[in-house]
């Protein structure tokens, strides 16, 4: 695929994040009506997130018919062809329902399985943040910014996030996060995929979570990847599909982090 090929893409990725905030703002802060996905436990679902992705796989249908998508909300579309489509419309319902500006809408574009561009837009603060042609950039009212992951080397200085602590469903898996807790500086809580976003951007220096969808970081793989920083799996694979993902601001740093997630684990 040529730089031409890619920025056409990338273009189309700014196109549909004007579409998916002009459906999805309205909801916002609203009384809309919340159902949950699961009987027992809470994973909410609102009409936001159904008419937003709704309108994404319209606009990516007519400008691509033979491409695949693939969201949360809906069934998957040509799951064959190379190119997919990868959404996630409202990322962080629960931030959303509770009227938090940490929700977004993810869009990604897999060479098969491969997660090649990737946008995370949050309309309310007014930025997206987007890879492409080797570069991820933050687009804002302060204009473009290019991303680049911070400098810290040690594990003892660095600052952790995950959206919750919930999240950790498997005994190893609460045991090797709270065993990387127990070596930073800081950990935090509840900012969904931002927290991606900003360690892309040099604020955050390890995002360590489990039980994601491939739909909750597909678009966020590229945006860490061509920002400098490096994300996996827990045991160290590139990110395919969902399950457990840690993403570092460097290589130091997430060789420290994996090593003391695989040993919770063995």
């Amino acid at each position: 695929m040529d730089d031409k090929q890619i920025l056409e893409f990338r273009d189309f990725l700014v196109h549909l994040v004007a579409i998916a905030a002009a459906v999805a703002t309205p909801y916002f802060r609203t009384p809309v009506v919340v159902e949950s996905k699961m009987t027992n436990g809470y994973d909410p679902v609102t009409a936001a997130d159904r008419t937003t992705e709704d309108a994404l796989r319209i606009a990516i249908s007519r400008r691509y018919p033979d491409h695949g998508i693939a969201g949360e909300e809906r069934d998957a579309v040509n799951p064959s062809s190379r190119f997919q489509w990868v959404i996630d419309p409202i990322d962080g319902t629960k931030a959303f329902v509770c009227g938090l500006p940490t929700w977004s809408t993810l869009i990604a574009l897999c060479d098969g399985s491969v997660p090649i561009l990737g946008v995370m837009s949050q309309p309310i603060v007014g930025e997206y943040f987007i890879s492409g042609l080797s570069i991820a950039e933050q687009v804002s009212s302060r204009g473009r910014q290019r991303l680049a992951t911070s400098s810290t080397a040690q594990l003892r200085d660095a600052s952790l996030f995950a959206t919750s602590p919930d999240m950790f469903t498997e005994a190893a898996e609460l045991q090797g996060f709270s065993a990387l807790s127990d070596k930073v500086r800081l950990t935090r809580f509840g900012v969904d995929s931002y927290a991606y976003c900003m360690l892309a951007a040099g604020f955050i220096d390890i995002v360590a979570e489990a039980g994601l969808g491939f739909y909750d970081i597909a678009a966020l793989v590229p945006i860490i990847e061509q920002s400098g920083g490096i994300i996996t799996t827990w045991t160290g694979e590139p990110v395919r599909q969902g399950g457990t993902v840690l993403a570092a601001a460097n290589r130091s740093l997430h060789d420290g982090a994996l090593a003391l997630l695989r040993d919770a684990r063995d």
